[in-house]
Order: structure tokens, then sequence, then C-alpha cells
């Protein structure tokens, strides 16, 4: 019951900071909608690979809301569809990339010496190493035509943690010398607990946010492998409607067209205003301080 009452009481409180401001309102609402499309959308909208010679390239319709492709088929379907693998890939990226920058980061900052020396050495290796060229190596050589998603997601992760590493790092640095801290080693409450419930709950805000920008990252990089090809054509997600209206539908040269290579774009861009605008309430949730002010 205490437990339920706690969860209520959060719940409550995160409302009442998304009500606040209607940016975040307006942040929530797109990614819910996201959400469900990715969720229930194919199964109420179905999805057919059936070519159409007749239909074209066909504009916006009540038929068609986001028109045709160089098939004859439904762009909106593809959207729909398109959207529960795109999004499954880069959560688990992202939820990826969270995981390992906390271990590191944190480890390294609340250990120091030589740990914290290693660990640092390996995360500046990694941000020297240009990440799209090394995600070009690893999809060409690991994946192998594998449409798996936490194979292709432990490879996009790969490139994405070293510099959240780094930057939880400085924040443990600045944490580790308060009074709480410093109570909890005289404790000897041990390293994992300090570092699961003292350091972590004081920057779970900027964790967040980095979690759900990690997942724009993710689907730029998954996209970008798309358009060059390396990415296998059995699934259908926005990168791959990207790479066929360059490739096949001639999108960058035709206007009649263009529509086709722009419905992706502005999926993915529309995403990451939701994103943008919603974290704004994470912080502030997270931030008492910040609540007060906006008061």
């Amino acid at each position: 019951m205490i437990m339920l009452k706690s969860f209520m009481d959060s719940l409550s409180l995160f409302i009442k900071v998304i009500k606040r401001s209607k940016l975040s309102m307006l942040g929530f609402i797109i990614l819910l909608g996201y959400l469900v499309m990715a969720t229930v959308g194919p199964e109420i909208i179905p999805y057919s690979e059936k070519s159409n010679p007749k239909e074209i390239f066909l504009p916006p319709s009540w038929e068609h809301p986001l028109g045709t492709d160089y098939a004859g088929r439904d762009v909106l379907q593809q959207i729909v569809h398109g959207s529960r693998p795109i999004l499954l890939v880069a959560t688990l990226t992202a939820l990826i990339s969270v995981m390992v920058a906390i271990a590191v980061g944190m480890v390294a900052g609340f250990k120091g010496g030589i740990v914290d020396a290693v660990l640092m050495v390996v995360v500046d290796i990694m941000l020297t190493i240009p990440g799209f060229p090394l995600l070009i190596v690893l999809a060409t050589t690991l994946l192998k035509g594998s449409t798996n998603p936490f194979a292709l997601a432990f490879i996009l992760s790969i490139t994405s943690w070293a510099s959240l590493a780094r930057a939880i790092r400085s924040q443990v640095l600045t944490l580790r010398e308060r009074d709480f801290i410093e109570a909890a080693k005289l404790l000897d409450l041990g390293t994992f607990h300090i570092i699961i419930r003292e350091l972590l709950p004081n920057m779970m805000a900027y964790v967040i946010i980095n979690f759900m920008l990690s997942i724009i990252n993710a689907i730029y990089n998954m996209v970008g492998l798309f358009i060059i090809g390396l990415l296998p054509f059995e699934a259908q997600n926005w990168g791959l409607m990207i790479q066929l209206g360059i490739t096949h539908a001639g999108s960058l040269f035709s206007a009649r067209t263009a529509y086709y290579l722009i419905t992706p774009i502005v999926a993915i861009v529309l995403l990451q205003v939701g994103i943008v605008l919603f974290s704004r309430s994470i912080e502030e949730y997270f931030n008492p301080r910040l609540r007060g002010s906006r008061k």
C-alpha cells in the first residue's frame, strides 16, 4: 500500500508538471501518438505490399491520406508499420548506451585513481573514432544481412555511449564530496549501494533526457545505414522509405514524388520535436527548485 501510494503521488506530481506547460503537454501528446502508432497502429491499419500501377504517386486524398509510392502502395500504411521496428531498435539502442554510460561514468568518477584513468582512456579512444564510419564497418562485418533488432541495437550503441559516460563522470566528481556521500561511506554501505541509491537519483533527470535524445541519434544512424544500402530490405521502416525515395522514386529531382521522401523525414523531425518539448517536463519533475521557480 505504501509503494502504491508513493507511485500515485509521483504520478500525480508528474501530471501536474506536464499540465503546467503547454509545450510539455504538446510534447507528451506527440510522444503518446507515436507510442500508439508503433504498438497498436499496425493492428488497426493493415499493410498491403501489392503493387497497383494505376495508382502510382497519387497525391494525398481521403483514400490515401499521405498519397502513394512508386508502386502505388499507400504511404500512410508504410509510416505506421515502419514505426514499430525503427522505434524498437532506437529504444533498445538508447537503453544499452545509457546503461553502459552509467556503469562506466559512475564507476570512473566514484572510484577515481587507476580505475578512472583506465576507463577514461577507453572513453577517449571511443570519442576519437569517427562514429558513423565505424558503424559502416561494424554493420558490414557483423550484421551480414541480419534483421535482428537486438543485433542492430548493439551495433548502433557501440558508438553512442562514450560522451554520456564522460558527462556522468563529471557529475559524479562533483557529487562524491557531498555530505550525504561521505555519510554513506562512513556507514560502509558499499559501492553498489552508493552508486545506485545515492548518486544515480541525483542525476536521474540528466540520464532520462539523454536516453530520450539517444533515441533520435539512433534513428539518424539507422536511417543513414539504410540510405547507403548497408541494412537489408526485408523490414519496412522510415529509413528504407527514404532510401527508396532517393533511388527508386527520384524524389530529389521531382516535385511530383517529393512528398514520398518528405513524409518519413517529417515523421522523424516531429518525433524529435516531441522529445525536446517533453524533456522540459522531465527536468522540472526531478528538480524541485525548478518547479518552485515556475509556480
